[in-house]
Formats: structure tokens, sequence, C-alpha cells
């Protein structure tokens, strides 16, 4: 996704900064993690219990977009937290 044209800069470095911390914990062995992605678009809505994870792809619907629910994303980081499934991995979440 950081390749997109039409990025603003601010974005660009907050994805960067996302990507590093990523390569950071990949390469440590003494540090028990979980790096959660959201969809591209994350916006206030209802929470309808009903989502999808991948791991490093960024998850899509039949139309090709990302989204999800702040209801539903923070569902997701209690669901990971409650029943960890990723654990020394990233992994992404969406409808």
């Amino acid at each position: 996704m950081r390749d997109q044209e039409g990025l603003p800069e601010f974005l660009l470095q907050i994805m960067n900064a996302h990507a590093d911390a990523l390569d950071y914990y990949r390469g440590v062995e003494d540090v028990r993690w979980t790096n959660l992605s959201p969809a591209a678009t994350i916006e206030p809505g209802t929470r309808t219990g009903q989502y999808r994870t991948e791991l490093d792809d960024l998850v899509v619907d039949g139309d090709g977009t990302s989204r999800i629910s702040t209801a539903d994303y923070a569902a997701a980081v209690l669901d990971e937290i409650e029943n960890p499934r990723h654990v020394g991995t990233r992994f992404t979440v969406g409808y």
C-alpha cells in the first residue's frame, strides 16, 4: 500500500515508521509481540462482530475495498488479547 501514488507525505512517514517497527520485531527473539494492521479505511461505525483476518495481505471485500469500523477493530484487538492466535506475526483485519 505504501507504493500507492498520491499518498500524502505525513501518511507515508507513519506507514514507514510502522514498517520499521515491524522489521525490528521480526528480528528479536526475547520479546513476545503481535502486530495488528487495520484496513485501509477505519472509521466510526457499529460493531457487527464480523470481520476477517489475513497475515500480511490487506483484507478487501469483493469490490476491492478495505474497510472496518473502529468498533470492530477494537473487537479484533480484544479477541486477540483474549485468544492469542497471531503471536510473533503481523495480522490484518477488515470486512
